[in-house]
Order: C-alpha cells, then sequence, then structure tokens
C-alpha cells in the first residue's frame, strides 16, 4: 500500500495509481460519461418523470414537452445501459414496451426530483438575475 499523498481534485493521477472509480473531479473517472447521462436536460426529465411509475413510450415522450422520439430513444437505451431504467415488452400484438425505474435508478431520481422542483420554485428568482445582468446591473 502506498503512502504518498493522493493528488488535489482535478489534477493528472500519480505513476502507477489505479484511477479512482467514483471520483468525478479526476478526468479519468468513468463517473463522469454518467454524470453526463443523468445530468442533461431529457436525462433528468426522464429520470424524474419516471419516479411516479412505469410508462410507455408515448407516455413519457407527451409528459416530457419537447423532446423529439429519436432523443427520447437514444436516451432510454444510454439510461438502460447505465442501468438507471429498464425496458419490459409483453408478448402481445403490436408489443407493449414500457419503461420504469431500476432501484438504482429509483435512488438516483429522489435527489434529481428535488433539483427540478427547486428550478421550478427558482426560475423567477434566475430570470430577474439574468434579466438585470443583461442589463448592466449585474456588473461588480
Amino acid at each position: 500500500m502506498s503512502t504518498a499523498p493522493a493528488p488535489r481534485p482535478g489534477a493528472a493521477p500519480l505513476p502507477g495509481a489505479v484511477p479512482a472509480e467514483g471520483d468525478a473531479f479526476r478526468g479519468d473517472c468513468p463517473g463522469r460519461t454518467v454524470l453526463d447521462h443523468v445530468t442533461s436536460r431529457w436525462g433528468v426529465l426522464i429520470l424524474a418523470s419516471l419516479r411516479a411509475g412505469p410508462l410507455r413510450f408515448y407516455e413519457l415522450r407527451d409528459h416530457i414537452g419537447g423532446i423529439s422520439e429519436k432523443m427520447l430513444s437514444q436516451n432510454l437505451r444510454v439510461l438502460g445501459r447505465d442501468g438507471l431504467v429498464d425496458r419490459e415488452v409483453e408478448p402481445v400484438v403490436p408489443p407493449k414496451v414500457s419503461y420504469a425505474l431500476t432501484p438504482l435508478g429509483a435512488e438516483l431520481a429522489v435527489p434529481l426530483q428535488s433539483l427540478v422542483d427547486w428550478i421550478a420554485t427558482r426560475t423567477p428568482d434566475i430570470v430577474t438575475a439574468q434579466r438585470c445582468h443583461d442589463a448592466g446591473a449585474g456588473e461588480h
């Protein structure tokens, strides 16, 4: 076991060091890819939408205004690969496909829903700050 000090967050790993799997501040952390997936606009909205329970593709699409079928499909595949969303196909004609959160996805959806709620509550304040900044009042 090495007694060398750990590099500061974001610094290149020491020679021979094993990458820290969960340190998203490190450039070589695979968690950064997951961070990109779940914090994208569509990732957050898909995961938050599925908190209430399984939805069929068209229900999910209609619930998330502005998402194209292509973007929804791509994001569902990525979130499924990440182990956050399950795809269930019922063997009927035509096939009935629904999407639901996995236990891992359900755990993640809780803080994401808090983020969505915070944004909904604070958007007026943020819009006001943006207007002030754009008018030149935001300069210090």
